[in-house]
């Protein structure tokens, strides 16, 4: 079987069966439902590379064109020291920190390499055409050391990603799991968070975009990012529609008034923890960062079936406390090897 490699512009073209059959490993921000939902994002211009055997598809990829990055932690020069800023290809998921090649999981060795290298070969063309850099940003650990090879360059680590693994059935397993001193420690935050007197909503996203955008913004303001939170609000609203309103809100009210709320999303086996904000000046000193964020989205991970909380970078030290396990995340950039198809 000759493979062949295609580019479209729209991944609706692609069946979401077929797309999340490759991507089910990488996760949310690979998915086929969030990559839509990021499609018309105006900063880009993005293609989808599809390597098929015969009518099968074996292995695919993003690859945005970018015109302007808003985010500082995708702009490869504020990244990687002594880069020049230039025009960028980002390959593979372009939000969320979470990155891979799509490749299934059958394929032989031989076979395998073939396909990535036909992604990496999309990637290297497109961004000659567009006169970009061709970059892979936030590459898993267990995908980075082969991707490295094929594009012919070494890998630059970028922070690590954290995730908690949830053992058995209930909340009491987790704690189970965890140091003597740890498990007094989350107990003593949860009763205080429960003391607190809050009125907790389980909410869709679409009913509380506009005051979830303005804590969200609170949040960017008290980590030195200024935000408007009718901005906010309106991205949090364009998220809503575009992956159907599947969001959970697990909020905080006092006084009739949401003071803090996370957001996440059921996918798979794991529950992806998204967002999060406060008002800080109605917060009751109850461990809220800490209910909201790991002990409120663990409980609805059981109550569900997962099997672990995504969280993300950043306060690692925090996240480990909590039983999370963390791994690598690599930058990858270059031309690449060009090769032709290969059989199956």
């Amino acid at each position: 079987m000759i493979l062949t490699l295609t580019l479209v512009q729209d991944i609706g073209n692609v069946p979401a069966a077929e797309w999340d059959a490759l991507a089910a490993p990488a996760g949310l921000y690979l998915s086929h439902q969030w990559l839509a939902a990021q499609q018309h994002d105006p900063t880009a211009q993005v293609r989808y590379a599809l390597v098929h055997a015969d009518s099968r598809l074996i292995a695919a990829a993003p690859l945005y064109v970018v015109d302007s990055e808003p985010n500082a932690l995708y702009r490869v020069h504020d990244l990687i020291p002594d880069r020049t800023p230039v025009r960028t290809l980002l390959a593979g998921a372009r939000r969320g920190y979470l990155n891979a090649p799509l490749l299934h999981p059958r394929l032989t060795p031989d076979r395998r390499r073939e396909a990535l290298n036909q992604l990496v070969k999309a990637a290297s063309s497109l961004a000659a055409v567009h006169e970009a850099q061709p970059w892979w940003l936030y590459v898993a650990d267990t995908a980075a050391a082969e991707l490295a090879d094929a594009c012919g360059t070494k890998s630059v680590q970028l922070g690590e990603d954290a995730r908690i693994p949830l053992p058995g059935s209930t909340f009491g397993d987790y704690l189970a799991d965890l140091p003597s001193k740890r498990r007094v420690a989350i107990r003593r935050e949860r009763r205080a968070f429960a003391e607190a007197g809050y009125e907790l909503r389980t909410l869709r996203l679409s009913e509380c975009a506009d005051p979830a955008g303005a804590l969200l913004a609170q949040l960017q303001e008290r980590h030195g990012h200024p935000a408007d939170p009718a901005f906010m609000a309106r991205l949090l609203r364009d998220q809503a529609e575009g992956m159907a309103d599947s969001g959970v809100v697990l909020a905080a009210y006092a006084e009739g008034r949401m003071v803090a709320f996370s957001l996440f999303y059921r996918h798979a086996d794991t529950v992806w923890l998204r967002a999060t904000g406060y008002d800080y000046a109605r917060l009751r000193g109850a461990h809220e960062y800490f209910n909201l964020v790991y002990y409120l989205p663990i409980e609805d991970a059981y109550a569900h079936g997962a099997t672990a909380l995504h969280l993300g970078m950043e306060s690692l030290r925090a996240k480990t406390l909590r039983g999370a396990v963390t791994s690598p995340l690599w930058a990858i950039g270059g031309a690449g090897r060009t090769v032709r198809p290969g059989r199956l």
